[in-house]
């Protein structure tokens, strides 16, 4: 390690969370006087010299610096360097006008760093989701000239049907080109960070951002990389938030949301989801949350709050304009309120309830959506368990595993592995000895 990075300046805490060398740090800035039909001369021997010789940078240099770290500008007090800049250590960039580019180039590197698999504190991830409820979205409200040709909507319009032949591939797919995802939406930031388009164009590439880094987490957080997932969908809320597209902002906090969950932590959950609901218009969107709020509410045993929250999603799903819908929650069924309704049930102590409503989902699941077959047969195995019916839950568990196996989702291969001690006392039950070889 190097002598300058054993105690870094706050400016080298700041740069290094947003996964930018000094080098590519010089280049944001550029990129930042640029938008500003200006110039700069800095370069890496310059940055080393703020953060390892203590050489305060001016004023201008300042606001560069602050929007290349995508801090808004009214936080920056020159006079007060370095005392202005973020804290450095929960992994979550500052929602603000100009955090679109860092929060995606923070995403995109992970791959290369310990973050792969850590995660983010669940007080900065409420205080994120807090932030974006009671913030007005940081929409375009004029041109981005800068030089250079322009990026016509041609381009755009390829980029969008590239994303959606992608976005159409089923899991067993999209696990041989993940690769692919993470190159279109590089191009897609760098395209951003140019900034050489019209107003409407602008916004179309956000919400392309958006949705390809939605997808990205999801990926990332069915094989376990946990850190990369939060990065993901974290960019992705900016640059929904730069669209001005509310619902799609929500997506992507319930997102969040569900990772807390399934990291049994709850509480978090429960937070963000309040907060998304907050500013979520569409009911198709309100369903799903609330949905997904009656999982946290039901794993912290309020059982109050649980049915009341399943009672909204029911009366919500299916209503609202068709046309309309976000398309990140178009999926919401019958067979998900009815599944997952039992889940929380199951939580709640109510198994027999519980194990009709996720069979009556599992009959109503269309074929085509296996991963989400996997997690509801994990679901019935646990609703045989608490019943006592071990026979019944290792049929399911070992169809869920080889279903799991056969497509690549080691999300749902996960679950199964963690019902294994509850088979114990079961040992010599039919299925179980296949069940604990198959895992084993």
């Amino acid at each position: 390690m190097d002598e300058d990075e054993r105690t870094p300046h706050p400016l080298a805490a700041a740069r290094a969370a947003r996964c930018l060398n000094r080098v590519e740090f010089a280049r944001a800035i550029h990129a930042a006087a640029r938008s500003r039909g200006l110039r700069s001369g800095v370069d890496k021997a310059r940055v080393r010299k703020w953060e390892v010789n203590g050489v305060t940078p001016d004023a201008v240099s300042q606001a560069y610096i602050a929007q290349a770290l995508g801090i808004p500008a009214e936080d920056v007090d020159p006079a007060s360097w370095p005392a202005w800049l973020p804290p450095a250590g929960d992994g979550v960039v500052p929602l603000g006008h100009a955090s679109t580019v860092p929060a995606l180039r923070e995403a995109l590197h992970t791959m290369n760093r310990r973050t792969l698999l850590s995660t983010i504190p669940g007080a900065a991830l409420v205080s994120l989701a807090s932030s974006w409820a009671g913030t007005d979205p940081a929409a375009y409200a004029h041109e981005r000239p800068s030089p250079g040709a322009a990026v016509g909507e041609d381009v755009v319009t390829l980029l969008e049907e590239t994303s959606a032949r992608l976005n159409a591939l089923v899991t067993e797919q999209r696990q041989h080109i993940v690769p692919l995802y993470d190159a279109h939406l590089a191009r897609v930031t760098d395209l951003i960070d140019e900034g050489r388009y019209p107003r409407a164009l602008g916004v179309r590439l956000h919400k392309l951002a958006a949705g390809l880094a939605q997808t990205i987490a999801w990926i990332r957080f069915d094989h376990g990389e946990h850190g990369a997932a939060s990065r993901y969908w974290i960019a992705g809320l900016h640059n929904a938030h730069a669209a001005d597209d509310r619902d799609m902002g929500a997506a992507l906090l319930s997102d969040i949301a569900y990772q807390a969950s399934w990291r049994n932590d709850p509480a978090t959950a429960a937070g963000i989801l309040e907060k998304a609901l907050s500013r979520t218009t569409h009911p198709a969107a309100r369903s799903l949350l609330n949905l997904r709020l009656a999982g946290a509410q039901a794993a912290l045993g309020d059982h109050r709050g649980t049915l009341r929250s399943l009672t909204t999603a029911e009366r919500l799903i299916g209503t609202g304009d068709p046309g309309d819908m976000p398309t990140w929650c178009s999926w919401l069924s019958p067979a998900d309120l009815a599944v997952d309704s039992g889940r929380c049930l199951l939580d709640l102590g109510e198994t027999t309830r519980a194990q009709a409503l996720i069979a009556e989902g599992q009959a109503l699941l269309p074929p085509s959506r296996n991963k989400t077959r996997g997690i509801f047969l994990a679901y019935h195995a646990q609703g045989h368990l608490n019943r006592r019916e071990p026979e019944a839950a290792a049929a399911a568990a070992l169809e869920a595993l080889s279903l799991a196996e056969r497509i690549g989702a080691p999300r749902c291969v996960q679950l199964v592995r963690e019902l294994v001690p509850a088979f114990a006392p079961y040992r010599h039950a039919q299925g179980v000895p296949e069940l604990l070889q198959a895992v084993a």
